[in-house]
């Protein structure tokens, strides 16, 4: 007699072929389309100093003004993002534009170099 499972429990068995677990198709009017994961840099040293660098420019001693903060924005995006996408904010949303634009400006930038150029940033913040 083989044994039941006890209410609640999970099954190890696999899902039956077409089964909603099994199905990959996005729900009606969505797009499936993945998010492109960031590439690691050669060795993982660059990546590790940009993580590095990231959480060192949580810790400033004092609030770097708009114009680094744009850069250390748009260097971060472009490093884990790349390119920008989609549409400009319009309207009255001036941060949401400034930050679109000086990400756009970076198009084009290996991931890499983003990566370098953000590293360089925080240290010259945690240097001053």
């Amino acid at each position: 007699m083989a044994a039941t499972p006890k209410k609640g429990a999970k099954s190890t068995a696999p899902a039956a072929k077409g089964s909603a677990a099994m199905q990959m198709t996005p729900a009606a009017g969505t797009k499936a389309t993945p998010k492109p994961a960031a590439k690691p840099a050669e060795g993982g040293e660059l990546r590790t100093r940009f993580e590095s660098a990231a959480a060192a420019a949580k810790q400033t001693k004092q609030r770097p003004d708009n114009a680094t903060m744009l850069k250390l924005y748009s260097h971060y995006k472009q490093a884990t993002e790349g390119d920008v996408q989609g549409a400009r904010p319009g309207g009255f949303d001036f941060v949401g534009a400034a930050k679109y634009d000086a990400w756009a400006k970076l198009k084009g930038t290996t991931r890499d170099d983003a990566m370098q150029a953000y590293i360089k940033q925080v240290e010259r913040l945690n240097r001053e």
